[in-house]
């Protein structure tokens, strides 16, 4: 499997952990002030996996720029 092939194989993956913290915080958004206290957890989650996803992105622009 190539490198670009890969990057978007990870790529998908990342989307999917992205999307599923994106609707937790969504889900914890919609229950407040129930469980106010992991707003903090929940939105770093998300975070970190939205920041993984963008810096895959630009790995495999670079890599296809390259290839």
């Amino acid at each position: 499997m190539s490198d670009v092939e890969t990057l978007k194989a990870e790529i998908r993956k990342l989307s999917a952990k992205a999307t599923n913290a994106k609707m937790n915080l969504h889900d914890l958004s919609e229950e407040l002030p129930v469980n106010w206290q992991s707003i903090m957890t929940v939105a770093q989650a998300t975070h970190d996996a939205f920041a993984a996803l963008e810096a895959a992105r630009k790995a495999l622009k670079a890599a296809e720029a390259t290839a």
